[in-house]
């Protein structure tokens, strides 16, 4: 059984490990949602995922007592923010997933009164964006460009990475 809880302080190492085995490296190609073929290096290290545990909520998804899934959800203006998203790659298409975005959709909504949730996905991930659009999320067209020369986002093994941001009533009503 998945339980849900904020993350602390001392999930860190297991959070960033989680993140890292989700996206980049050969651990990631078990599951489907790696970029290895886009990046290489880190997709978090511990400063970063210490700094969004201390200023948004970093959710975890435990089974037996061990960190399966994650997310970081952030509160803004109206909306809620959806991101640092993994799934352990042994755990990708047995339902983790949606259940960690319902949860956090639930969160966004019910506890903040956010009527959207919002993300963004590198535009090269098709897939990715397919599986959010499945789940009601719409692209928007708005793109962000990659942060080049920052190693803290990883290594581009390409020049044309652009993320987009996908976006998802929420409200009660809808």
């Amino acid at each position: 059984m998945v339980m849900f809880r904020p993350a602390h302080i001392e999930d860190v190492p297991a959070v960033v490990a989680l993140v890292q085995s989700a996206y980049r490296g050969d651990s990631s190609r078990a599951g489907w949602t790696t970029e290895a073929d886009l990046l290489e290096g880190q997709r978090a290290d511990p400063a970063m995922v210490e700094a969004a545990i201390t200023g948004t909520l970093v959710l975890v998804a435990e089974q037996d007592g061990v960190v399966v899934g994650c997310c970081q959800l952030e509160r803004r203006d109206g909306y809620g923010y959806f991101g640092m998203f993994a799934v352990d790659p042994a755990q990708q298409g047995n339902g983790l997933g949606r259940a960690v975005l319902g949860e956090a959709e639930r969160i966004a909504r019910d506890e903040w009164g956010a009527g959207e949730l919002r993300t963004t996905v590198i535009v090269q991930r098709e897939d990715l964006i397919g599986w959010y659009g499945r789940r009601g999320f719409a692209r928007t067209g708005e793109l962000t460009p990659f942060p080049y020369g920052d190693e803290r986002f990883g290594r581009p093994l390409r020049d044309d990475l652009a993320f987009e941001t996908l976006t998802k009533k929420i409200d009660s009503s809808a």
